[in-house]
């Protein structure tokens, strides 16, 4: 194991240039040298320092929503069909109707489950039925709500979106390298390393930015069997009855650009939606005009243009005497999408600068007081070959750091730890190598043989040892959160590079020097 071809020489030399070429990289004094990668190993959250937000999603207002769907989708198909009931109404998540003929059950139960997309299951005691609604009867009364295998799925779909749409509204502020991860069933931990000041993010955040466009009641006649709903303008504070009915929803927006309306130079947000949106609103606008077209954010009218001409090209405009910082904030909001459920900022806290650089410069402390004892120790328990081991492990650490430059890592404070314990578990590599040695030579005359069986005895255990904790490394990884994952990358990153080191390149140093001395005797 201790020859070396010229290739394999030249691969690894070549290798170590190019880890020593992105690990110089990291360093400001070379960032005017446009020869290096723009690439640094980022600073997490505990080491620049930067805002710590905690959200928490309402599921309730969804669930409302959803029931108020189903409502309508029941009662226009009611309607439709000339079915005979009464008293259909929804409270507290459960829709009800009376039927005025018992004998009409079954033809309740097929009308209901054509209603929508949904499936519904009957089931007299509400138990878990793996549908997403439920419902009983009580002699003429149906009550139908929602399974609780329905709201559990709910629920995860609506944290999942809600992170990705959260993610999204970060990514659109232009914050490097964010943390957002999920706490719990219905909380978000965002963690925005370097800013200091989170009052524009919390204003992004904290909004739904659910866009409906629904047409301002005109007469008292409900040609869809929907219903009215008042709801508050935003210019007065007055209340507007707008139908139930919804035209096109934010669901459908590809774009959305800030702007100026030309006549009065107000700031406006030019919109753009996809082809099923250009559809339902070229249809509405062609079938209404004449008539006020509410555009409603977050339960609250924008403003209500009234159609002059059919709108067939699917753009338009909102105007609702913005600021140019409310235009773009409005714009950024829904080129990200809606929120699927109300989120509020229950937790918020800010990490300084100073405290950073102190996390950085003890950090940094622990590293070279650890690495200096264990440079001692090498250089006292095996003269020239602890030498080389030292040689080795600097360049472990270099190849380290250069692999998570690669890969755009974020390094915390457990991450250095995790770099520390790398710097141990790389020397136990090199001690197995070497009190593996010293035993084959007091039975072996020959330093190259006694030398080379001492890699090929302890390759199976240095790879035992290492593989069980690369193992837990992965376990850590997919069960912890932020820190132990950052904890858990660099410890199993450590762990590759640490035998790669010491296969290789002390291997080829420690080759060269026994070669050398074949007929001397090697001291420890």
């Amino acid at each position: 194991m201790l020859n070396f071809s010229r290739l394999k020489i030249g691969f690894i030399l070549a290798s170590l240039l190019i880890f020593f070429y992105i690990f110089i990289g990291n360093f400001n004094f070379v960032s005017k040298y446009k020869i290096f990668l723009d690439k640094k190993v980022n600073l997490g959250l505990d080491l620049q320092g930067g805002s710590y937000l905690l959200l928490e999603i309402d599921i309730n207002p969804l669930l409302i929503k959803k029931t108020q769907e189903k409502y309508n989708d029941i009662k226009k198909i009611f309607d439709e069909k000339k079915f005979d009931y009464k008293n259909l109404i929804f409270s507290n998540n459960k829709i009800q109707f009376e039927l005025k003929n018992l004998n009409q059950k079954d033809d309740a139960i097929n009308l209901i489950n054509r209603a929508g997309k949904d499936n519904v299951f009957l089931n007299n005691n509400l138990e878990n039925t793996k549908k997403d609604f439920v419902y009983r009867i009580e002699k003429n009364l149906i009550v139908v709500q929602f399974s609780d295998d329905y709201i559990k799925n709910l629920k995860k779909d609506t944290i999942n979106q809600s992170i990705e749409i959260v993610r999204k509204r970060v990514d659109q502020l232009g914050t490097k390298e964010p943390s957002i991860q999920q706490k719990g069933d219905n909380r978000i931990i965002v963690e925005l390393p370097g800013l200091s000041d989170p009052s524009n993010f919390k204003n992004i955040l904290g909004k739904t930015a659910q866009l409906n466009f629904k047409f301002l009641k005109s007469n008292s006649i409900d040609k869809d069997n929907i219903g009215f709903e008042k709801i508050k303008n935003k210019a007065d504070g007055s209340f507007i009855e707008v139908e139930k009915k919804l035209i096109v929803s934010g669901e459908n927006l590809i774009d959305a650009q800030p702007g100026f309306e030309r006549d009065t130079n107000q700031s406006i947000v030019s919109f753009k939606f996809d082809s099923v949106g250009a559809k339902k609103f070229a249809n509405a606008t062609k079938d209404n005009v004449g008539r006020p077209l509410a555009i409603i954010l977050d339960n609250e009218i924008l403003s209500s243009p009234v159609i002059r001409e059919p709108i067939l090209t699917g753009s338009g405009q909102i105007s609702g005497g913005f600021s140019v910082e409310e235009a773009n904030q409005l714009a950024v909001l829904l080129r990200a999408g809606a929120l699927p459920a109300p989120m509020k900022i229950i937790e918020e806290r800010t990490v300084g600068a100073d405290l950073g650089e102190d996390s950085i410069r003890y950090g940094l402390i622990s590293f070279i007081t650890g690495f200096l004892l264990v440079f001692v120790y090498m250089i006292y328990a095996y003269k020239l070959l602890g030498f080389f081991a030292n040689i080795s492990l600097l360049l472990n650490v270099v190849i380290l750091i250069s692999i998570l430059t690669l890969f755009g890592s974020t390094l915390t404070l457990p991450g250095i730890a995790g770099i520390i314990l790398t710097v141990g578990m790389a020397i136990d590599t090199n001690v197995i190598i070497f009190e593996r040695a010293k035993e084959e030579l007091k039975i072996e005359k020959s330093n190259i043989i006694a030398f080379d069986m001492a890699y090929k005895k302890s390759l199976l255990t240095i790879i035992d040892s290492n593989l069980t904790t690369f193992i837990a490394g992965i376990i850590l990884f997919y069960l912890g959160s932020g820190p132990i994952k950052g904890f858990a990358i660099t410890l199993c990153v450590g762990l590759v590079t640490s035998f790669f080191t010491a296969f290789t390149v002390n291997r080829l140093m420690v080759g060269k020097y026994v070669k050398n001395n074949k007929d001397k005797l090697i001291s420890f």
